[in-house]
């Protein structure tokens, strides 16, 4: 049983979840519409360029949870899944998914996006385990703070090193799947990293390396 890892945001989604989670608060007049929408993007871009300050980040996107019951989010997040999730899960993800389950691999998602947002994609796309961004929730609310290390960059190791020390995994024959720049430390660290769909410093960091590129598209 080899680990095969996955990178959720434009790698297995046509799409960034965590990106389309501020646009459905908006579209849902549940934030400060332009505001929220234009530091949406800002941090978005930031992300792409390999410049996202994760605390600041997640200081503006952990607080809309804060508004809202756990009954209420849950609700929303179903719409969520129905109007932007379902249209931006790709076929080729989903056979890349099942060509790994057919090999009997144990597949995971690392992703910076926090679990909120990404618990209810993972258990559609039916990974056997999520590594996210973990959201504080107190007595039964969330804080607005994260939990721990930030799944992001050099973050996505340390988590990943962590969860291996407590489970039975290895990293013998090793799989990940992403698209980003940030994620060249993880994609370093495995027997097999392929670049999805890479962002310009990624194609270009794969082709120096001789490391896999392929399309979901």
């Amino acid at each position: 049983m080899a680990l095969a890892i996955f990178d959720l945001d434009n790698t297995l989604l046509a799409g960034d979840s965590d990106y389309l989670w501020g646009q459905f608060l908006v579209q849902q007049q549940l934030v400060d519409g332009d505001w929220y929408e234009q530091e949406n993007r800002r941090f978005y871009e930031a992300y792409q360029q390999g410049e996202l300050d994760i605390n600041a980040f997640l200081s503006f996107s952990l607080k809309p949870l804060t508004k809202m019951s756990m009954t209420r989010l849950q609700e929303l997040h179903q719409r969520f899944m129905q109007q932007y999730i379902e249209p931006i899960i790709l076929p080729k993800a989903e056979a890349l998914l099942d060509r790994h389950r057919q090999a009997g691999d144990f597949l995971l998602i690392i992703t910076a996006t926090n679990r909120f947002v990404t618990e209810p994609i993972a258990s559609r796309l039916g990974v056997d385990d999520l590594l996210a961004t973990e959201a504080e929730i107190i007595n039964g609310h969330y804080s607005g703070q994260p939990s721990g290390i930030p799944c992001f960059q050099e973050g996505k190791v340390l988590r990943l090193n962590s969860w291996l020390a407590q489970t039975r995994h290895d990293m013998q024959g090793s799989y990940f799947y992403s698209d980003s720049r940030n994620d060249i430390p993880l994609l370093e660290a495995v027997t097999h990293p392929v670049a999805v769909n890479p962002d310009d410093t990624l194609a270009q960091h794969a082709e120096m390396r001789g490391w896999e590129i392929m399309s979901l598209r």
